[in-house]
């Protein structure tokens, strides 16, 4: 029985008490709030969940690299309408992008749900003549070599779905509301980088150790910020233009091509196609003097639209999105911190209009230069050379974009349809992908030797080529059939592998020995990837990535020849090339090429009867030299490895012993 004196305790009484008692729990709680959490560790840490952030993230994690994705937005970029309005999406791939999509497997639900323009029209008026048509172009003519000739119109709100869904089948996921705030170098140069977060709206502070940081996180980035080295260069331009994405009601008809339309009166409209029935008005918003531009709104906008494209009728079901911006160019002093410890990419290391549809593309492609680059060095198997070569090659491309933006969006709110479409066609390589090259540097070796005469250069990406794969005689694109594991591809090329027989001996013994740097850095990639492997899907029992591994986790080897399949079998091959039977090819199907051709013309230009080539293929498609050796000479096997050793060690290294 309670004590009497509990029994007669005033009820107010027992309430405070269980007041003070409730007090010291929320103080408990509060304190372990404020405790600091255990740093989270990884080898990369991005900064920024949009196309470039994810699509490092997405790599790194299909090659087994340990990465964080942090990112201050609550959600992705949504698809569909929205109430409030949200910064502009990206929209448009380009047909090296698609490509790019295709490699990484990954193409199919884009290419479902996009729109596809294959041209691009253009309209005039003026107070004396009425809005007609000037004529139309083919967007991507046939001196283009690519598989997909058109841009692919999708919202950016499904390439991050894409990329996220992927991140989340290997294990990985984004740490949201989770904004960067500083990172700092240890004393000890190899010592982690101590990056800085706060989280959620209570500002909880969030500590990552990382190997390396990549600042992905768009044009005001806070990572760019914290490298001094990395200042925003160029300028802004005074014309302010209107975006305006929704559903249309009207009788114009050019609406599903990419359409420039130029009113001497009232300005510029770029007409974009859009996925879910919509279109994508950039409105040129001409000075007026009685207007604020800040204080152009939706209806203003609308109406000028309007005006624009009259007589043709135009008129909304709803609309997704509204919005405006001021066209400027910049590009970042620096990609990279001195250290080579903290990168940039995407809109934080450049900017521009986005009426050229090349910011989603430029901005994945930095993060694809750099993800297989970040992936060796985090396994110890890069040398500084090869990190230095992301600000060397895609710096350059970002000046060259700027340089064209600038003239490109000058010529739309100029209306010369003529000068515009001149523009158009002097970088349309550029404008398509297919012509971002890269400078001779360690990958891309250009030998004086060497004759350049086919399509396939060091810095410029392998061209397409269609091949029947020798195993199951199917025809396949050959810069597409091999999955992109983060390896290199050494192709060689001959005309009768029987005539080549002794070259190819002797070339496999060569990478067989102990002394082969090629060999010696397989042999440190195993134990790499043994320690630390690819991350798994569910859809690798239908893709087989082990076919590719077999002989090396680094290099993929693959054959070509123009033998019929049956004056060869498998074991008429070297050991490395049986082991190597998935990529076996046979260069007999020219007439399903995009040009008609043979992928050793296409590749080499000529090949002579004896002779053996060899091409080496970055992780990123990118060809890293061409060597050429007569097969008759009894040393030109050991002589081709040798060259293989000399342009690995340009870039490569055996990890050091810890």
């Amino acid at each position: 029985m309670a004590p009497a004196a509990v029994l007669d305790k005033p009820a107010e009484d027992q309430i405070s008490e269980d007041r003070m008692e409730t007090a010291e729990c929320v103080d408990r709680l509060s304190l372990l709030r404020r405790m600091p959490e255990a740093p989270a560790q990884c080898q990369v840490c991005v900064v920024g969940a949009g196309p470039a952030g994810l699509m490092l993230a997405c790599n790194l994690g299909r090659w087994g690299i340990k990465v964080e994705i942090v990112d201050d937005r609550a959600d992705q970029t949504p698809v569909g309408r929205q109430v409030f309005p949200v910064k502009t999406s990206a929209d448009g791939l380009q047909p090296k992008t698609i490509e790019t999509f295709r490699q990484m497997r990954l193409a199919d639900p884009l290419l479902q749900r996009g729109v596809r323009v294959y041209d691009i029209s253009f309209w005039s008026s003026t107070p004396e003549e009425p809005l007609h048509r000037l004529g139309r172009e083919i967007h991507y003519p046939p001196v283009i070599d690519v598989l997909d000739p058109y841009i692919l119109l999708v919202h950016q709100g499904m390439v991050e779905s894409l990329f996220i869904e992927d991140l989340k089948k290997r294990g990985y996921e984004v740490r949201r509301n989770t904004a960067f705030d500083s990172y700092s170098v240890c004393d000890n140069k190899n010592g982690p980088l101590q990056v800085n977060c706060r989280a959620n709206v209570t500002q909880d502070r969030k500590t990552i150790l990382t190997q390396y940081l990549v600042g992905c996180d768009g044009a005001h980035s806070k990572v760019r910020k914290s490298i001094p080295e990395a200042k925003p260069i160029g300028m802004s331009q005074p014309s302010v233009w209107g975006v305006l994405d929704g559903e249309l009601i009207t009788d114009f008809p050019d609406i599903w091509s990419k359409t420039l339309v130029y009113s001497q009166e009232y300005g510029s409209i770029l007409i974009i196609p859009r996925e879910r029935n919509m279109t994508r008005f950039y409105i040129e918003l001409k000075g007026n003097p009685k207007v604020d531009r800040h204080q152009f709104g939706q209806e203003f906008v609308m109406q000028r639209a309007k005006d624009i494209m009259a007589p043709f009728e135009v008129n909304w079901k709803y609309i997704e999105w509204f919005g405006r911006y001021q066209i400027g160019q910049r590009v970042a002093s620096r990609f990279c911190d001195n250290h080579m410890r903290a990168f940039l990419a995407g809109d934080a290391s450049h900017t521009h209009s986005p009426k050229a549809a090349q910011g989603m593309n430029t901005s994945m492609h930095d993060a694809w230069n750099l993800g297989w680059k970040l992936n060796l060095a985090a396994r110890g198997l890069a040398k500084q050379t090869l990190l230095a070569s992301y600000e060397e090659e895609r710096r350059k491309i970002a000046l060259d974009l700027a340089n064209f933006d600038y003239e490109h969006a000058n010529q739309i709110a100029g209306g010369d349809a003529v000068a515009l479409a001149e523009n158009f066609k002097t970088n349309v390589r550029f404008i398509s992908g297919i012509g971002a090259e890269y400078a001779e540097n360690a990958l891309n070796m250009v030998e004086a030797q060497t004759w350049v005469m086919g399509e396939a250069k060091p810095g410029c990406l392998l061209p397409p080529a269609k091949v029947t794969r020798y195993l199951d005689s199917n025809p396949v694109d050959i810069q597409l059939d091999i999955p992109m594991l983060g390896q290199f591809r050494i192709f060689l090329l001959m005309w009768d592998v029987h005539q080549s027989r002794v070259f190819l001996e002797t070339f496999c013994q060569a990478l067989a020995s102990k002394d082969s740097l090629v060999s010696q850095l397989s042999a440190a990639a195993s134990i790499s990837y043994a320690k630390q492997p690819r991350s798994p899907a569910p859809e690798d029992i239908y893709l087989r990535p082990e076919r590719y591994t077999a002989v090396s986790h680094l290099f993929t080897f693959g054959l070509i020849t123009t033998m019929p399949k049956s004056e060869i079998e498998i074991t008429d091959l070297p050991a490395l090339f049986q082991d190597s039977r998935w990529t076996f090819y046979l260069d007999n199907i020219p007439e399903q090429d995009t040009r008609g051709s043979l992928c050793t013309n296409k590749w080499l230009g000529s090949l002579g009867p004896g002779e053996v080539a060899i091409v080496n293929v970055r992780p990123d498609g990118y060809v890293g030299s061409i060597g050429r050796w007569d097969s008759s000479i009894d040393e030109s096997g050991e002589e081709a490895a040798k060259w293989l050793d000399q342009y690995y060690d340009r870039f490569l290294q055996l990890p050091i012993a810890a």
